[in-house]
């Protein structure tokens, strides 16, 4: 395996960059990147954190791994590990790069773009040539807090297998989005799933736990480690909706997350602050609660609970 001119044979470990950039004040920002391999053939497995720099939840989870050294008793196979992809925007605690772009919407990059641009050119032409398939973790942004879940294509058979083989406790079909990592690796037949849990800047003991479990019984189902797992329930969610708020005002919802709700019933409500106008959040459809807006002011349209449905 060669990443950005280092090799890397089986049975080695190594830490490597993926690239040198600079900063305004000339200082080198450098992304960290961890590669272990069996000394027997077997999958290659990407595990990346920190695309957003708010995403706190998937750095703790790849900090866990790394610290309980289980990478370093693999039985075949690779796993190639980056802790925070996005490192300047970690550094200001920040869900977009310097210029205002979302990393995330950067792929698949070019080599003399912005600095997102490069980044991610690096990540498609270094890092996606090595694996077979990968998880990239995420955290729900401006103060979405998400109920631990995988994400992936129904449509793509490999995908679904390897996000049951995960076991997260929900597993949603998502739409790739344009200019994502996501939907770049599946042009080249790489699967990323992507695993939500918990909000920005906030740890989720919960989101980290599973991610935790899931990454170990991925690795455990492909014959990479022998570990002890939770058994995994997985439900499976074929679509999702967003409740909006019809009014601005004060938001409050006593349903409890990860539950399920049937459709109609009463899951919230958005008061007026001088209690003239009350408007009530109306299940739409029967699902689960799989994602909720923890700001207590909120503005009309505002999403603020969002449904998965079987």
């Amino acid at each position: 395996m060669r990443i950005n001119g280092t090799i890397i044979g089986p049975g080695e470990n190594t830490q490597l960059s993926l690239n040198v950039y600079y900063m305004p004040t000339g200082a080198k920002m450098e992304i960290p990147v961890h590669v272990f391999r069996s000394h027997k053939k077997g999958p290659s497995v990407l595990f990346m954190a920190g695309m957003h720099g708010d995403e706190i939840n998937g750095i703790e989870i790849i900090r866990n791994l790394l610290k309980e050294k289980y990478f370093e008793h693999l039985q075949r196979g690779s796993v190639t590990v980056i802790p925070i992809v996005n490192v300047v925007s970690f550094l200001n605690r920040s869900r977009e790069l310097p210029d205002g772009r979302d990393l995330n919407r950067c792929f698949p990059g070019t080599k003399r773009g912005s600095l997102g641009s490069r980044i991610a050119y690096d990540t498609m032409h270094k890092i996606i040539p090595q694996i077979d398939f990968g998880v990239d973790f995420h955290t729900g942004g401006n103060e979405i807090n998400n109920y631990p879940q995988v994400r992936c294509v129904f449509n793509e058979p490999k995908s679904v297998e390897l996000a049951k083989a995960f076991g997260a406790p929900f597993i949603l079909n998502s739409a790739y989005r344009e200019k994502s990592l996501r939907k770049e690796a599946a042009a080249l037949g790489k699967s990323i799933l992507v695993f939500e849990s918990g909000e920005s800047n906030r740890f989720n003991n919960i989101g980290i736990t599973e991610g935790i479990n899931g990454c170990l019984r991925l690795m455990k189902n492909l014959k990479m480690l022998d570990v002890s797992t939770p058994k995994s329930q997985s439900i499976t969610l074929n679509g999702s909706k967003w409740i909006r708020a019809r009014i601005s005002g004060l938001f409050r919802t006593t349903r409890k997350f990860g539950t399920y709700v049937e459709k109609d019933q009463v899951i919230g409500e958005v008061s007026s602050p001088y209690a003239e106008m009350e408007r009530q959040l109306i299940a739409p459809s029967d699902g689960f609660l799989i994602g909720i807006n923890n700001k207590p002011v909120v503005n009309e349209g505002d999403a603020l609970i969002h449904i998965g449905t079987e």
